[in-house]
């Protein structure tokens, strides 16, 4: 059995059309996904950024969400392979139950949920084998732990993607093709 940490925003749904949204109709700014190059968000101070995302995550927000094509289904197979899934979030702890309420809204099994801003150190404690996330510094910092990192695409972490050969895939069912040896591997 493999233990597989797994991200939620930009990774099991998509998530930059809200922040998108919410930072235009505060701002006026334009966040085109295509163009953010960087993990960071140039234009607006630290501050607003912090309070636009804590928006997205609201519970009204969270329970909106809708999963990338074939997220679930990649997951529930993973789980019913006898995999351990661990849901991470870099959301405050009071989201936790708008969280569940969600992953149990549509239908994706998991073992353990955990919101926090140190995913990471958290995967490292729980044994974690696989981190899908899509943060270039977690993906680094899994790496550097032992962790084997993985990832959907975008333009923030393509370059680390290309340059330290990270897992990754355009869409969930690259990944569940990308990831499957190497969970028969860990899982053996």
């Amino acid at each position: 059995m493999a233990k597989l940490a797994l991200d939620i925003d930009s990774t099991l749904h998509p998530y930059w059309d809200l922040l998108q949204r919410i930072v235009r109709e505060r701002y006026g700014l334009e966040l085109p996904y295509e163009e953010q190059y960087d993990w960071g968000i140039n234009g607006l101070e630290r501050d607003a950024v912090i309070h636009c995302v804590e928006e997205t995550h609201s519970d009204e927000n969270i329970l909106a969400g809708v999963p990338y094509e074939n997220a679930v289904k990649t997951v529930r197979g993973w789980h019913a392979e006898g995999h351990w899934i661990h849901v991470t979030s870099h959301r405050r702890v009071q989201t936790a139950d708008a969280t569940a309420r969600w992953l149990d809204q549509i239908d994706m099994p998991y073992d353990d949920l955990h919101c926090s801003f140190d995913k990471v150190t958290r995967c490292s404690e729980l044994g974690i084998h696989v981190l899908v996330d899509d943060s270039p510094v977690n993906i680094v910092r899994a790496s550097e732990a032992g962790i084997v990192p993985a990832t959907l695409i975008h333009p923030w972490n393509r370059e680390v993607v290309e340059r330290d050969g990270v897992i990754g895939a355009a869409d969930w069912e690259g990944l569940r093709v990308a990831l499957d040896p190497v969970l028969a591997r860990l899982g053996a």
